[in-house]
């Protein structure tokens, strides 16, 4: 009888219970030994598994890659959960019980995060704070400093629509008022305009292709939609106060972990040049800036072929094993 070699990959899906919520974690590989990387989608409440695994999921031939939705989002969003524990120290708490279980089941010591938008905000403080579990991390277009970055698109917006003579914009513009926004519907309308000027998209893929080939490839079901617009809602109202103190370059100027920023040269979401400008004065032991000259915010999905050997080639010049 020949033998039969064992298979080496890994499909999990599963929930975890932290702290009286059920999280959703799923882990992809095709060899369970390759290094782990977790993902930590934006927001705070954008359910990103879905498109990360649309574009991105070539990264499961060379990485052990885990999906996590976050308390509230995605396939964790539960209606009943009192909103009021959704905040930075929650995630926080999540994320870390989240690394344990990973470390534990796949039998590693160290993973890599890789956080988009809020995510990189929520994996910058996580790194400061449990230096000895992650190997690496990985900052793609990073929210660090909310007003900041608030001020600076709407100064973006405010020239746009003002050289093309954008009068509904000014109009909302006029009407929404200086940053700090007031509310969260505020952030959601400044997103939608800096969106209209590609502050978030400067390649865009289709929307109705990617969401109609996302469904038939199982990748999110029809009825899952409203339900994540809901939670992404429901964790912008919930943690809009909170996220106006979040000043990442105040509260983590040094870390023990090597640090790689991907920054879109056309990101006004969260302006890159404030991401840029951190990254240039942290202090790490190793750190590594890549500039995708064809982005915008959401480098994943605009450019994932560059993103995805981007990862490769950035880790392979690390230890993360």
């Amino acid at each position: 009888m020949i033998a039969q070699a064992e298979p080496t990959g890994i499909a999990s899906s599963e929930y975890l219970q932290v702290d009286e919520a059920k999280l959703f974690l799923m882990v992809r590989g095709e060899d369970r030994r390759a290094p782990v990387l977790l993902w930590l989608h934006g927001g705070p409440g954008g359910a990103e598994r879905p498109l990360f695994r649309y574009f991105d999921d070539a990264l499961e031939t060379d990485f052990v890659v885990a999906y996590w939705d976050q308390r509230g989002t995605g396939r964790s969003f539960d209606a009943k959960a009192d909103p009021r524990h959704l905040t930075i120290a929650q995630h926080l708490r999540d994320l870390d019980a989240i690394v344990d279980h990973l470390e534990r089941s796949l039998g590693r010591k160290k993973i890599v995060l890789v956080g988009h938008s809020w995510g990189g905000a929520l994996g910058l403080l996580y790194i400061q704070a449990h230096p000895d579990k992650i190997a690496a991390f990985i900052g793609v277009a990073p929210m660090v400093s909310t007003v900041a970055q608030q001020r600076a698109q709407y100064e973006f917006i405010a020239a746009e629509a003002s050289r093309r003579d954008d009068q509904h914009a000014l109009s909302q513009l006029r009407s929404i008022g200086l940053p700090p926004h007031a509310t969260w519907r505020d952030v959601l309308a400044m997103e939608r305009l800096a969106d209209e000027y590609g502050g978030l998209y400067h390649n865009r893929p289709s929307q109705t292709w990617v969401m109609t080939n996302g469904i038939l490839r199982g990748l999110v079901m029809p009825w899952e939609i409203p339900r994540f617009i809901r939670g992404n809602n429901v964790s912008l109202e919930a943690m809009h106060d909170e996220l106006l103190g979040l000043d990442v370059p105040r509260s983590v100027p040094a870390v023990e972990v090597p640090v790689i920023f991907f920054l879109g040269r056309y990101d006004r979401h969260v302006d890159a040049t404030i991401a840029a400008c951190y990254f240039d004065n942290l202090v790490a032991p190793n750190k590594q800036l890549v500039w995708f000259e064809n982005s915008a915010h959401n480098i994943p999905f605009e450019e994932p072929e560059l993103f995805i050997g981007s990862v490769i080639t950035a880790l392979g010049s690390i230890d993360i094993r």
